[in-house]
């Protein structure tokens, strides 16, 4: 296959991320572990480069090769959650959201109708693969192409395919997270008491007792 074709559009990879952070809120994904997760959802394609060095597609290094494998995503998330503090989230958290938006790339990229298949195994088998269901149309390389009736079909494709169903799990996300919840021992939703509140609860309560 030509290098005139790859993957979903780089437009598209950041969605993963963007869905954890609307769903999940600041409180989990901090604005630097959003960076870090829509960074980690594009750096896989960073084997693009080798077509230009002559590194021929099919190879470990080449396109959707080792940097698209779950050992990549797995060493990148380590890498996360060893600067926990400096994306202002927990370690679990910067693992998890690092994890998920690398290896979503390639997932995606096994669910497009063109191109060689993912190396998931890589380094230890380059063997490529393809989900069984593949809805998204390839993207061109070129830049000129992309601007073509080529790239709208592609946009076309990744908003049905990737975007809306990211969307509607974000959403869904937001509101159950959002979602006031009954606890009689807090307010409306769920927190418990502390502070001043606590103090306020304990004074009305007095003044009821009090003939």
């Amino acid at each position: 296959m030509a290098p005139k074709e790859r993957v979903p559009s780089i437009l598209t990879h950041p969605a993963v991320p963007l869905a954890l952070g609307v769903a999940y809120g600041q409180r989990y994904v901090s604005r630097r572990l959003l960076l870090a997760g829509v960074g980690a959802s594009i750096l896989p394609d960073i084997d693009s480069l080798g077509l230009s060095l002559g590194v021929p597609y099919g190879d470990t290094l080449g396109h959707r090769g080792l940097s698209h494998s779950i050992l990549f995503a797995l060493l990148l998330a380590v890498a996360a959650a060893s600067l926990f503090r400096t994306l202002r989230a927990s370690r679990s958290a910067a693992f998890a959201v690092v994890l998920v938006s690398c290896a979503s790339h390639g997932l995606l990229d096994a669910l497009t109708n063109g191109g060689l298949g993912v190396a998931f195994l890589s380094p230890f088998s380059n063997h490529r693969y393809f989900l069984p269901w593949r809805p998204i149309a390839v993207s061109p390389l070129d830049v000129d192409l992309f601007f073509s009736a080529w790239g709208l079909r592609v946009l076309r494709s990744e908003a049905l395919s990737v975007w809306l169903p990211f969307a509607l799990l974000g959403g869904l996300g937001f509101l159950i997270r959002r979602e006031p919840r009954a606890n009689p021992q807090g307010g409306a939703n769920g927190r418990q008491p502390c502070g001043s509140e606590r103090e306020r609860m304990s004074a009305a309560a007095a003044s009821r007792r009090s003939p």
